[in-house]
């Protein structure tokens, strides 16, 4: 395939090493690629999951970010670190600031907290070629934050992204052309690429295509009958070929619905879910209100336990929209009575808010309810936790054992900050 046409861009995706498991080792005074170090979700839960393990831990003991607490060996070397979410956040931030040296705000792209693309097209005269870039970003990274990275290069985000994944993780840094793509990429199995999971694994498997070099040699037309857009993407992707944008700054796309969910720490059963979907409404309605917006349709999702198995989701549209805390409560405890079996103990609760409207109060009222004074009450309540803490005021159900907003204000991500 003819790549002349294409853009080459010189884009760097960087990963920090271990990210979590080396901050912590670096706070301690250890080196993060020698100490065995292990970042535990809740210490005081021995089901609780790694969320990061240094590279020695996983070298040494086969421990992935997996993993559960209780599974970490007897072995006095391994450091336990509780969760600091905020302590990554602020490392990640700094990072980008220091990114922001090597180029404009609107060449650097975020994809997770410890990962991040860099296009660096035109610094050849202030940094020299971008390998030496690469090298340079990589020991700043060091000096400064005493953390370890990788880097991918390539002409696009995704040859960048691949390189890192596949190459880069081992050498430090790794380079992929659109030339190098047959040599450096079509030997390895598709699930090895980013972008393909397990089911699609599957799915190529059955149908003879193991490599990426098998992929990039199936008929184009049959991938996309199979697949639609995605076997088209997976198709270009097999020749190294992306076209998405590297430089700008990316707007967000319009609001779809608010949603919001949790996984339960213990079995809840049928009387104490009714608190904590009171609760889950509650944050809901409150971003749903931040952004002036009222939806029509509420869902539940509902997951029993693995002893149980199963659950069920399911969504009911209201005339009038709402976000109002309390309406969308009762739809979904009208929602919970009908479709709870009535025995099972549940363990993942999620309800969202859709079909939204702009919440300009030129909506239909209703003779029979006090719908203005709800909204006028959630949007002081909003206002007050705005200004004193989202813990200022809180329903008296959220006190009790099952509510969920107490604990879950004191994280960042589901973990401690």
């Amino acid at each position: 395939m003819e790549k002349t046409g294409y853009p080459r861009n010189n884009v760097l995706c960087i990963d920090m090493r271990s990210f979590y498991a080396s901050i912590e080792a670096v706070k301690r005074g250890l080196d993060p690629m020698v100490a065995q170090l292990a970042v535990v979700g809740d210490v005081n839960r021995p089901g609780s999951i790694v969320l990061a393990a240094s590279p020695a831990l996983k070298e040494k003991h086969g421990i992935s970010n997996v993993s559960r607490f209780f599974e970490l060996p007897n072995d006095p070397n391994i450091v336990i670190a509780p969760a600091h979410m905020a302590d990554y956040l602020d490392v990640s931030i700094e990072i980008t600031k220091l990114l922001n040296q090597y180029a404009p705000k609107e060449a650097i792209h975020p994809y997770s907290v410890d990962e991040v693309w860099v296009t660096v097209n035109g610094m050849e005269k202030l940094f020299g070629t971008r390998w030496q870039m690469a090298a340079s970003i990589k020991q700043d990274i060091l000096e400064n934050f005493g953390i370890t990275c990788s880097i991918g290069i390539g002409d696009n985000k995704f040859l960048a992204k691949v390189m890192m994944d596949l190459y880069a993780k081992k050498e430090g840094i790794a380079e992929c052309t659109y030339d190098d793509v047959k040599e450096k990429l079509w030997p390895h199995p598709v699930q090895d690429i980013w972008g393909i999971g397990r089911r699609m694994q599957h799915n190529m498997n059955r149908m003879g295509i193991i490599t990426l070099g098998q992929l990039a040699r199936f008929p184009f037309k049959q991938l996309r009958k199979r697949f639609g857009v995605m076997g088209e993407q997976l198709y270009w992707h097999a020749w190294g070929i992306d076209l998405s944008p590297v430089l700008g700054h990316f707007t967000k796309t319009e609001q779809k619905g608010f949603g919001h969910g949790i996984s339960l720490l213990r079995d809840y059963s049928g009387d104490d879910v009714a608190v904590c979907i009171l609760d889950l409404c509650e944050e809901v309605c409150r971003r749903a209100r931040t952004a002036n917006k009222a939806g029509r349709t509420i869902h539940l999702g509902i997951t029993y336990s693995e002893t149980s198995g199963g659950g069920f989701s399911r969504s009911k549209s209201i005339p009038l929209s709402t976000n109002s805390t309390m309406d969308m409560y009762h739809v979904c405890m009208e929602l919970f009575s009908t479709f709870y079996d009535g025995l099972s103990d549940i363990r993942h609760v999620y309800v969202t808010l859709n079909n939204l409207y702009d919440d300009d109060g030129n909506e239909q009222l209703s003779l029979f309810d006090n719908t203005t004074q709800k909204k006028d009450i959630g949007y002081v309540m909003d206002d007050i936790r705005a200004a004193y803490g989202p813990t200022a005021i809180l329903r008296a159900t959220s006190y009790t054992k099952a509510g969920i907003t107490i604990d879950r204000s004191s994280k960042i991500g589901g973990h401690q900050a």
